[in-house]
């Protein structure tokens, strides 16, 4: 199985190629002289079953059996092992980044990695979140995918293939429990022939949470997890020209707690010595006491403190996030003579609640909560050609229609802190509505013209068009839970605290009745990859394609877009509450060359180089206070390589190692937002409003120059009947920035995390009992993170607090499986 490797580990680093041909070589000479054989990887990357190595794309494939023993449950476990991939949860968002590029903080964002289980499209970044359980594989490719995956695939495509029903009665149950967490983890699959022509599938996981972080103010361990998935499937077979397989899945996944703390509180660096700053957590702690203490407010805040050390202690509280999805298949296949007909239709819909408290602090300052439905139908007809021909050609029509209702609230309870800043900080709300619905039509063809028995041509072209549409309201609210008309702000006690007074306006939130808007946008996009079979065991291949991402609307802005259409100056902080409603869409061009090579049969080594232009990046910014505002980044220049390959060195031993090098370049991004003291600490950079920061030169987020691993597999017979299964897995990362400020302050260092399972088992696999090992080096590792909102206006602007999500420490968990 080909997964990622950081071929710094061998020194490949300087001169990856040349060292990784030499190891290949070496590998396949000395593989012939034992007889052994590589086993074959199959992908359905092209919507046909083949040979990865055949394949012109950047393909990492994980198998089913490798996400079950390296405990793979969600796309962000998965980064791991997966070259210029990452998933990262934040406080209100998920993001899918390949090669650099990712969706921001909105949902009006659909994901610029093109999510796909089954074919059927995920396009929301709340359903990255879903658990992984019972696949044949995940694939993930790499560069923009718009000709056969389609919808807004301009960074890459992750598809995940389910297991099928089996004609033969199989079944399997499996058990983890992990001691540091407290993890629970239960699965049971059954599937065979219920007829001579149907066979079903029924597949059931329960996992179960504690989590790592000690919660100081609740006393509760977090983030505690609750996962249920139930999934049944059925394959009818009436005759070898018919196949009809339907599935239906429900997941529920829970969180309470969330692995989330302050660190790095600081005073800004001009002002250190001076005496004339104060950093965050010490400016709660004297806002808490001077509001207990001296002022004496009732009911008083409660507080339990903040070490700011980076140690998986936090305080918070109310944090919660519930998420119920369904999701119906039905895919039906028809042999026409040698074409194969294929109609896949797909019905998705979830609902998700969640409560934040969102100044990341057990002060209670403020909460936000969220809830959002969305629902979806698809569906696609396509025809393919039997293979093997001059022509061979995909073709096919895809229709998409789906609602989104949106609603968030940010609310400041009775003993809020914020009662120091003005006595009516007390019981009152701002709410925010919104609902989007879009309808889209594509059609696509995908077209190989083999030219000769080694040369071929393959040209693909999709059209599409999408009609969007969307509304959004702002709305404060009293203590008397009342509505506070948006007009004339200034003269409304609610509009006042909420951001419109220069004395006390601490959120920047403007209220303002509907507003609505509608998008239509039509594309072409076309892709031209030339294929060359050099050698029977080498096939070079060169691509160009152009990639589309939709424009939308922004439903998390906290201003309207028109400063026109209330006063919205915020005169005591020298801001203009201005927002941002629709946002354009985003292109790209993207140039690659790779090579699959064959290496006697018992090694592979893929490479592949690329380069892409970026243009309208859309980007999601912080706006210092509460809100984020969307906005189309210029262009970007982003180029690599990516090499992986597979050695079995003996019958029992295979290596498996890639390596990916990235290099970032935002080539013109003159409105990024402005980290904390940038004005002061760089003032060149800063843009006229006095707000932005010109960005141009810099690397982007999540962009690690080196990142890779390496995985040993290794099996001992123990007698006839016994087996003992060995996994041992090197995963490295060079620093990157996490924070979309660029903030020179929120790096994370460089880091290797090493994973090992040890199994012993039955020969026949019907019985196994597995140590698992993961992160075993214990790196904290922050996979996202930002200013602590509120921390500038508590502060006087003079210091800040930083936010960090962390990875998983050290865990050590027992496994056992039995199959029958």
């Amino acid at each position: 199985m080909p997964t990622t490797a950081q071929v710094r580990l061998f020194s490949l680093q300087r001169r990856p190629l040349a060292a990784g041909l030499t190891l290949a070589l070496a590998a396949g000479a000395q593989g012939q002289e034992q007889g052994l054989t590589l086993e074959e990887v199959i992908v359905t990357a092209q919507l046909r079953a083949e040979s990865l190595q055949d394949v012109p794309i950047s393909v990492s494939a994980v198998s089913g059996d490798k996400l079950i023993e390296a405990n793979i449950t969600n796309l962000e476990a998965l980064t791991t092992y997966v070259p210029n991939f990452s998933m990262n949860q934040s406080g209100i968002s998920n993001n899918i980044t390949i090669r650099g590029v990712s969706s921001g903080i909105n949902p009006g964002f659909e994901q610029s990695t093109g999510m796909y289980v089954d074919n059927i499209y995920y396009g929301r970044g709340q359903l990255a979140r879903s658990p992984l359980f019972d696949l044949e594989r995940i694939e993930v490719l790499r560069g923009p995918q718009p000709i056969l995956f389609g919808k807004n695939s301009i960074a890459g495509a992750v598809s995940m293939v389910s297991a099928k029903p089996t004609r033969e009665f199989e079944g399997s149950f499996t058990a983890l429990y992990e001691v540091e967490e407290e993890r629970q983890d239960y699965r049971l699959v059954l599937s065979g022939p219920l007829t001579d022509t149907l066979s079903g599938r029924l597949s059931l996981m329960y996992r179960d949470v504690e989590g790592p972080y000690t919660n100081t103010f609740t006393g509760d361990d977090e983030k505690q997890e609750e996962e249920m998935v139930y999934r049944g499937s059925l394959l009818w077979e009436p005759t070898e020209q018919l196949s009809v397989w339907a599935k239906y899945e429900r997941s529920d996944f829970d969180d309470n707690g969330r692995n989330v703390e302050l660190h790095q509180s600081i005073v800004r660096e001009d002002l250190v010595g001076t005496g004339q700053g104060t950093d965050y957590i010490t400016a709660l702690d004297n806002f808490v006491g001077l509001a207990n203490g001296v002022l004496g407010l009732q009911p008083p805040v409660d507080y339990s403190g903040d070490d700011g050390e980076l140690n998986r202690v936090r305080g918070g509280n109310s944090d919660f996030h519930d998420n119920q999805s369904d999701v119906f298949v039905l895919k039906i296949d028809y042999d026409l003579g040698g074409l194969t007909l294929t109609s896949t239709t797909g019905y998705l819909e979830y609902e998700f609640q969640q409560d934040c408290d969102c100044d990341f602090t057990s002060a209670t300052v403020f909460n936000a909560l969220q809830d959002e439905a969305f629902e979806q139908f698809s569906q696609e007809i396509r025809v393919t050609s039997p293979g093997g021909e001059t022509i061979d050609y995909i073709a096919g029509l895809y229709y998409q229609t789906n609602e989104l209702d949106f609603e968030d609230s940010i609310n400041v309870m009775d003993n809020s802190l914020l009662r120091i800043l003005n006595p009516n900080f007390s019981d009152i709300r701002t709410r925010r509505f919104a609902d989007q619905e879009s309808d889209m039509w594509a059609a696509f063809a995908q077209v190989t013209w083999n030219i000769s028995d080694t040369f071929r041509l393959v040209l693909g072209g999709r059209y599409s068009e999408e009609d969007k549409k969307a509304t959004k309201t702002q709305v404060h609210f009293g203590p008397d839970d009342q509505p506070t008309p948006a007009t004339d702000p200034t003269g409304q006690t609610p509009n006042v605290l909420w951001g419109l007074n220069p004395l006390f306006g601490a959120f920047s939130i403007e209220p303002y009745d509907t507003i609505s808007g509608n998008r239509k946008e039509e594309e072409f996009n076309p892709l031209v990859t030339l294929q060359w079979d050099a050698t029977d065991d080498m096939m070079l291949y060169a691509t160009y394609v152009e990639g589309f991402k939709a424009g939308g609307f922004d439903i998390r802005s906290n201003g309207h877009p028109d400063p026109n259409v209330v006063n919205a100056q915020n005169l005591g902080r020298g801001l203009d509450i201005r927002g941002v409603f629709e946002f354009e869409d985003e292109s790209a061009e993207s140039f690659e060359v790779g090579a699959k090579m064959r290496i006697g049969d018992t090694a592979e080594l893929n490479v592949a180089a690329f380069y892409t232009e970026y243009t309208n990046l859309q980007t999601s910014q912080f706006d210092g206070v509460l809100g984020f505002n969307v906005q189309n980044a210029g262009e970007a220049e982003i180029s690599g390589v990516e090499l992986d390959g597979r050695w079995l060195v003996t019958g029992g031993l295979t290596l498996s190692a890639a390596v990916a090098y990235l290099d970032f370049e935002y080539t013109d991004f003159k409105n990024n937002q402005c980290y904390f003291g940038q004005q002061v600490l760089d003032p060149g950079s800063v843009q006229p409003d006095g707000v932005t920061c010109d960005a141009t030169g810099q690397r982007k987020e999540y962009t690690p120059e080196w990142t890779g691993s390496l995985i040993a597999d290794y099996v001992m017979p123990l007698g006839d009947s016994l087996e003992l299964r060995t996994t041992l897995d090197l995963n490295y990362s060079d620093p990157y920035t996490y924070n979309p400020t660029l903030d020179p302050r929120s790096e994370q260092d460089a880091f290797t995390r090493v994973n090992l399972r040890v199994a012993l088992g039955a020969a026949s696999g019907q019985w196994e009992l597995a140590f698992v090992g993961q992160n075993l080096t214990d790196e904290d590792v922050v996979i996202y993170g930002g200013e602590a909102p509120l921390a500038g206006t508590l502060t006087g602007g003079t210091g800040i607090a930083y936010y960090k999500f962390l990875d998983r420490p050290a865990t050590y968990a027992l496994q056992g499986t039995y199959r029958f």
